[in-house]
């Protein structure tokens, strides 16, 4: 069974879809972001302020080679970033089917405005930034993704079932191809 990896925008929902999604299909998350965290021993604030932007992406792109050699049938949610290297597109597509979670602006906003731990909301109008960064990304989410999920206005359990229900489509499909080849 392949991976189900988790892309979108800071804010979106990754890392709560991820761990919800891990008890819905019984297996292991990963979170990119809490990987690189536990190798360097900091937090990606820190990363980003003594080594920069540069630093942690190349950080990420090492990280999804590594996630290429481990097994598969893990949920894996990635930082809202990941995706905008073309090599990290293409790593993503090979680990396993990739959802974009999609959500506005204003719903981001939302979820991240008293967050001090984002270095890229840092500094004045935030809202601002979020729009600009996302209008910026989001052709490099479509790229990478299999799905996109809209998650605006829908509860987690919404969102869980619309994941399940393409992950059991896409493993059934596979299934009836690998029967047709014997």
């Amino acid at each position: 069974m392949e991976n189900v990896i988790l892309i979108g925008f800071m804010g979106s929902g990754k890392t709560t879809v991820g761990f919800r999604l891990s008890y819905r299909l019984r297996r292991t998350v990963i979170d990119t972001d809490k990987e690189i965290e536990r190798e360097e021993q900091r937090s990606i604030s820190d990363i980003f302020a003594a080594d920069g932007e540069a630093y942690f992406r190349d950080r990420e792109t090492m990280c999804l080679r590594r996630l290429l050699n481990s097994t598969g049938n893990q949920i894996i949610s990635v930082g809202g970033g990941l995706p905008l290297r073309e090599e990290n597109r293409k790593l993503l597509r090979e680990l396993g089917q990739v959802f974009y979670l999609q959500a506005s602006a204003a719903t981001i906003y939302e979820r991240v405005k008293h967050d001090t731990t984002r270095p890229l909301l840092q500094g004045s109008d935030p809202q601002a930034k979020i729009q600009k960064m996302l209008a910026e990304r989001d052709r490099y989410y479509r790229e990478a993704a299999d799905s996109i999920i809209n998650v605006d206005g829908k509860d987690f359990e919404h969102i869980l079932c619309e994941i399940a229900e393409a992950v059991d489509k896409r493993q059934n499909g596979m299934q009836g191809r690998r029967e047709k080849q014997v």
